[in-house]
């Protein structure tokens, strides 16, 4: 962005034409990266509210280092490996005239064929995957909020509204959560997951939308987009990257707390800081809504030693889990 500001000021490139195509690979890279890393996030939220049981052991930390490293792995081969080779540039004199002088060019100026391409890879496909996810993750929400509309027979927590029971075995202790909702705003959480759903996919589509379709249409008509009309909105793309990190973090407490550790240099181990929202994840929750029952599985000592607790009800178990569905996609889930 810096030096994509001093060639906007100027009016021309001073950094070398061997630079100029190295700087357009990392604007690419960069901002294909910001996208598919978006798609990930979504794709975290869809299992984090789908199968937050599970949740824990299929995103570790392996999981989650593999999945960064495959989308600036993949970031790099549309951008560097084209771009370097010269097939993204039409060929074209690397200077303009302006008052007799020449001065020297570094534009965004692609071959129709990689402008295609490339904008599919970087923005169509993965805008597609995220509509389809949060669609059905509001869809989900809402569906679950509605169910719990239909329960007559909320769970009866006298003189409280909520209570923890304790399962405790050699040192480990496991809390869990029951909610009296007699007096709950249902409509809220399902506000709520619609006004999340619109803010994260109605900044992403307004920033990145007008870019990548003048992208493609530049390509095929050099002369039909301004040069102002395109910068304006390459730097609104470039916006979204720093709206992000406001957007998830306001919405979403792991991400918040995500930010404070490392805004202040804080880098505790992996186990104290990743997935504390849906569970410990040395233990292994198991509903039984067939028998009423939950039952824990606490590890101990490398084996799995099981107990059950208190027989809770059906409705009390669904409950928590509902709610918990339409409040993750603005927060975290922490009542499973």
């Amino acid at each position: 962005m810096t030096f994509a500001g001093v060639n906007d000021l100027l009016g021309y490139w001073i950094f070398g034409r061997q630079f100029c195509d190295t700087w357009i690979a990392f604007d690419v890279m960069c901002s294909t990266a910001s996208i598919l890393n978006l798609c990930a996030i979504s794709l975290d939220r869809y299992i984090h509210i789908k199968d937050p049981l599970r949740y824990g052991r299929w995103v570790t930390r392996r999981v989650a280092l593999a999945t960064i490293a495959t989308i600036w792995l993949l970031a790099a081969l549309i951008s560097f490996v084209p771009i370097m080779l010269g097939l993204h540039r039409p060929s074209q004199p690397f200077v303009i005239e302006s008052g007799g002088q020449n001065y020297p060019t570094c534009a965004l100026d692609l071959t129709p064929t990689y402008a295609v391409v490339s904008s599919c890879i970087s923005f169509y496909v993965p805008c597609i995957v995220m509509l389809g996810i949060y669609c059905r993750l509001y869809c989900y929400a809402q569906k679950h909020v509605k169910s719990i509309r239909a329960i007559t027979r909320p769970i009866d927590i006298p003189n409280s509204t909520s209570k923890k029971k304790t399962v405790k075995q050699k040192n480990k202790a496991l809390h869990i959560h029951l909610h009296n909702h007699q007096s709950s705003p249902y409509h809220v959480s399902d506000h709520k997951a619609a006004i999340t759903v619109g803010i994260i996919m109605g900044v992403f589509l307004i920033c990145w939308v007008p870019f990548f379709c003048i992208n493609i249409v530049a390509a095929f008509c050099k002369t039909c987009i301004p040069d102002i009309t395109f910068k304006i909105l390459t730097w609104l793309g470039y916006s979204n990257s720093a709206f992000n990190p406001i957007i998830y973090s306001i919405f979403n407490t792991e991400f918040r707390e995500a930010f404070k550790r490392i805004l202040t240099a804080r880098y505790p181990d992996w186990c104290k800081c990743g997935y504390q929202s849906v569970s410990l994840n040395n233990e292994k929750y198991v509903t039984d809504y067939g028998t009423k029952t939950l039952v824990v599985n606490a590890r101990r000592n490398g084996s799995f030693g099981e107990f059950s607790s208190e027989h809770l009800s059906c409705d009390s178990v669904r409950q928590t889990r509902v709610n918990s569905a339409a409040d993750v996609l603005g927060d975290d889930i922490s009542d499973i």
